[in-house]
């Protein structure tokens, strides 16, 4: 009895819940045996990104994975690093990542306008180039890179590191023209005929604002705004006491940022922004509400943790959420709070309060008595005889982003209800012929690999649409393993290696915070994993029903019941149950099983290099 194939792919929980459907359990088994090379180009292949995300995926792949619900999730970020800091762009050498990212072969003639150089313009710009098309990025700035350079921190996100991947991706012979502003220097109407397809990335940009009394004061930011001043290496006078509106992670780290703005307003904003190359076409190189809440805290957290090192003495992220309804991720969060950076949970912002210059001066906060409704949707309730007033000389509104729709011209395609462009969430088509668009543009701020995803979402649809197919779709096939992997009886008693990171007392500067594994440490984490990408196989023809494999079972998974309970039309005899999702591949029934009639097997070709 053979998996079928889609059903394969979504019983792998690491690799289902990856946008872009890296296939992370056999990178990590693969580090595992020592074949990091394998472990690079698996990890590879299905992302343009690989070495930005190995520094700042949100990891869904760690949320989904199957060894969480015995311990802990596998490091699967850091173990990607790992591999990626041996044979990624960042090594200077393209010998690895060639193999599974060459130049095309041959041109065809159709030519595709991407509008914005950040994750999902320059992943589509990736796989558009290598299918030999003509691709000519406009970019609004005099840098690449998008959010990932104007709203990631440099301590987060190493600018060396992504300019190597950017730089990989100009080299495959895209064209690129900086400083270009969609209706301001070309117009959607110019790139209609100038190319075939266009694709709209122009993510978002705007910051939100609250409806409040003194939010227009002079010391009052929006993060996206402040973050990207921080970044651009600007000095920002935050003063001693920062206040952050929101719980999330861009919050985090515009608070741990504004701790050291001196850091930051030293560095030449040339450097900050990337590296100065020249790329080869001789230009400068270098469920929606659950979604929206946890973009909202991946804000906050980075503010907060900016503001840290923009010289402020003290930072404090207020959130409507209690600490353990915050959406933001545990290690952002208790990494903040490592650097100093403090929480006022369950409280909501009422009126900035101003001084006689105009500036903060402070904040007057109400009590929040639930954030949820029965339904569980975000419905927030106040409790408006409990006030509290905090002092501050910044006040930084990590509330969300929105994007530029006036860019696109008063006959652009449809807008969402949301204020996004509106997309088939299959392919990113628009309402108007020939417009693709994807990322924070058409779904509104969310994380990296999802741009990444929808960028290569749309490039196989413009793909599609000039005649093309996929022939990766075709090439699957399964195969039984001759050898398979046994988990050790103490399988379950070999604890998470944590993440290194640098000593608290030396973020003072922009160098990483996180750190990479050891040899020692990403062969030890690696072994954790439970290998969900095999299969148990059952040949029908050869079991004898003798239950020994239930016996032998760990976790209960397998069992015999009567084959009624599965087809009402087989009474009288016993059918043989094994709960997939819950099987932790250790093999033991498979070395019970007297007449061999249980083996392993997976599918190839299924985001592996062959």
């Amino acid at each position: 009895m053979v998996p079928e194939l889609e059903y394969y792919d979504t019983n792998i929980p690491c690799l289902a819940a990856c946008p872009v459907h890296t296939n992370a359990g056999m990178y990590v088994a693969a580090i595992a045996d020592g074949d990091d090379e394998l472990a690079y180009l698996t990890a590879r292949l299905p992302n343009p990104f690989a070495s930005v995300c190995a520094r700042v995926c949100a990891a869904p792949c760690e949320d989904a994975c199957r060894r969480g619900t015995i311990d802990r999730p596998i490091a699967i970020r850091a173990l990607k690093r790992f591999v990626t800091e041996q044979f990624g762009t960042e090594r200077g050498n393209g010998e690895a990542w060639h193999r599974v990212a060459a130049p095309p072969t041959f041109e065809r003639p159709q030519s595709v306008g991407i509008v914005g150089g950040g994750p999902a313009g320059m992943a589509c710009a990736h796989d558009l180039r290598r299918l030999g098309y003509k691709v000519t990025v406009y970019e609004a700035t005099d840098k690449l890179g998008g959010a990932m350079w104007l709203g990631i921190p440099e301590y987060r996100l190493d600018r060396g590191v992504l300019s190597a991947d950017i730089n990989a991706i100009i080299d495959l012979g895209v064209e690129v023209q900086y400083e270009t502003r969609l209706g301001v220097d070309v117009t959607l109407e110019d790139l209609r005929n100038n190319h075939d397809a266009v694709f709209l990335s122009i993510g978002a940009t705007l910051g939100r604002g609250l409806d409040l009394e003194g939010a227009e004061a002079d010391g009052v930011f929006k993060a996206i705004e402040f973050l990207i001043n921080m970044n651009r290496g600007f000095n920002v006078d935050v003063g001693e006491r920062v206040i952050v509106i929101g719980g999330g992670d861009v919050a985090m780290d515009a608070a741990r940022t504004a701790l050291r703005a001196s850091d930051y307003a030293n560095q030449d904003p040339k450097q900050i922004g990337g590296a100065d190359n020249q790329g080869a076409n001789g230009s400068e190189r270098d469920e929606e509400d659950a979604a929206d809440q946890r973009s909202l805290m991946t804000e906050a957290i980075d503010v907060a943790r900016t503001a840290a090192r923009a010289g402020a003495r003290e930072v404090v992220v207020m959130s409507l959420e209690s600490a353990e309804e915050m959406p933001a991720h545990e290690f952002e969060v208790e990494e903040a709070q490592h650097e100093g950076i403090s929480f006022m949970p369950r409280r909501g912002p009422r009126r900035i309060l101003v001084d006689d210059d105009g500036r903060a001066a402070g904040i007057e906060t109400v009590g929040v008595t639930s954030v949820f409704n029965d339904e569980g949707r975000f419905s927030p309730e106040f409790d408006e005889g409990d006030l509290q007033v905090a002092e501050a000389d910044t006040v930084i509104l990590a509330i969300g982003q929105a994007i530029d729709l006036e860019a696109l011209g008063a006959d652009g395609p449809e807008v969402s209800p949301r204020r996004t462009i509106q997309v088939d969430n299959d392919t990113g088509r628009t309402s108007m012929d020939g417009i693709w668009s994807g990322g924070d543009a058409a779904k509104g701020p969310r994380t990296l690999i999802d741009a990444v995803a929808d960028g290569r979402r749309s490039a196989a649809d413009i793909h599609r649409s000039f005649g093309g197919y996929d022939e990766a779709a075709e090439s699957a096939t399964f195969v039984k393993l001759a050898q398979f992997h046994r988990l050790e009886d103490s399988y379950d008693q070999t604890p998470r290696v944590d993440v290194p990171t640098l000593d608290t007392g030396r973020r003072i500067g922009l160098v990483e915070v996180e750190l990479g594994f050891t040899e020692q440490q990403a062969r030890c984490e690696a072994s954790r994993c439970l290998r969900c990408f095999a299969n148990i196989i059952l040949d029908v023809d050869k079991c004898v029903l003798c239950a020994l494999c239930a016996d032998v079972c760990p976790v209960d998974v397998i069992s015999l019941v009567p084959s009624e309970e599965v087809d009402s039309g087989a009474a009288g005899s016993t059918a043989l149950l094994l709960d997939e999702e819950r099987c932790i591949r250790c093999a033991l029934c498979i070395e019970r099983c007297p007449p061999d009639a249980l083996s392993m097997g997976m599918w190839k070709g299924i985001g592996v290099p062959v």
